[in-house]
């Protein structure tokens, strides 16, 4: 992609509120790319043209007979980064793809033209301290969560137990770094859930990520040390003004402390001295999220067909996982919507 047109995206992402994400940012595709080098994932990135200008950017990977996000399922967020008056039509972006449908699990609300085709919403939770932490914090406890002085109490308890809690930010220690996907990886194995870091290209993409220093774009460390033994560390990915929540993980020996709570804790108050004024923490519906969270963003999943067989198998899959939800079996009807969603997580690995 030439560097005029990579700057363009940046400064169009910059003047769009609502898409400064950093999965938006044209940096995210150019990372992936490199940790698929020699993959033939089918990357692209679909400029749409108007009045003889490029006036939106999407990434995605195109191969066979769908598409879906760049970097899926690494990818929290998607949207057109497009000016506002842009006209986009979803159904020509296919066509122009080469491809029978693109299939979308994490599409910004904001993104008017792919509502028609969204089969289900849900939400992010978003950290908003713009006005500060103190602010933050008086809003939280204001609305009745008292998650702040529980934290406050395990601090102290830790180090009377084990000595000094230490945060650090921007960590560059490899071990910690290290150390964070063995326990995320044993988590993932523990619970059944699919070991993403077991493909290559995954692992590729964090040490990339850990290793920029891109002003405006990369992966960026915290730890929390309780005595001289690391208790939690996080992993997040960040833009130039928004942190989004991404790899998360403690050692179980500190569980009574909460130190994953007690690390995002040292991040939003450390955020007050930084350009960062949002911490995103993802979808996913856990007591933290919504304890923590002071804004939502939503989300979409669906996709955008054109007559094509790969457009009529998404569909009947969707009518099946819709008929299914519809009847009242609890966690059965829920299986198709997991079926689906495991299937759509094998695509991207692979």
């Amino acid at each position: 992609m030439p560097a005029e047109m990579v700057e363009q995206w940046r400064i169009l992402q910059a003047e769009t509120p609502g898409l400064d994400s950093p999965f938006l940012s044209p940096h995210w595709p150019r990372a992936v790319e490199r940790a698929q080098q020699g993959l033939d994932r089918g990357l692209r990135v679909a400029v749409m043209h108007q009045g003889g200008r490029p006036r939106g950017f999407i990434a995605v990977r195109a191969e066979g007979p769908a598409a879906m996000p760049a970097g899926a399922p690494m990818c929290d967020y998607q949207a057109v980064v497009a000016e506002p008056d842009a006209s986009l039509d979803p159904r020509r972006l296919v066509h122009a793809l080469g491809v029978g449908r693109l299939d979308f699990s994490h599409m910004m609300a904001g993104q008017e033209a792919f509502a028609p085709y969204a089969k289900g919403h849900t939400n992010s939770w978003i950290v908003d301290v713009a006005e500060g932490y103190d602010a933050y914090v008086a809003e939280r406890r204001g609305a009745g969560v008292m998650a702040f002085k529980d934290l406050d109490k395990k601090r102290r308890k830790a180090e009377r137990e084990n000595g000094p809690v230490t945060f650090s930010a921007h960590a560059r220690g490899q071990a910690d770094f290290d150390q964070l996907f063995a326990w995320k990886r044993e988590q993932l194995r523990a619970t059944g859930q699919t070991d993403i870091f077991a493909i290559d290209w995954t692992r590729r993409l964090m040490r990339e990520l850990f290793e920029s220093r891109e002003s405006d774009f990369g992966g960026v460390l915290f730890a929390l040390h309780i005595g001289d033994r690391l208790a939690a560390a996080h992993f997040h990915l960040r833009g130039a003004a928004v942190i989004h929540a991404w790899m998360i993980a403690h050692d179980p020996e500190f569980e009574r402390y909460s130190p994953g709570l007690l690390l995002f804790q040292d991040i939003l108050r450390w955020m007050d001295g930084t350009p960062y004024r949002r911490l995103d923490l993802g979808q996913g519906d856990y007591r933290f999220k919504r304890e923590l969270s002071n804004a939502q963003q939503g989300i979409m999943h669906g996709y955008v067909g054109i007559p094509s067989p790969a457009a009529f198998m998404r569909g009947a899959v969707y009518s099946v996982r819709r008929a299914a939800e519809a009847l009242p079996l609890g966690r059965v009807s829920e299986l198709p919507g997991k079926a689906m969603r495991r299937m759509d997580l094998l695509r991207g690995l692979r």
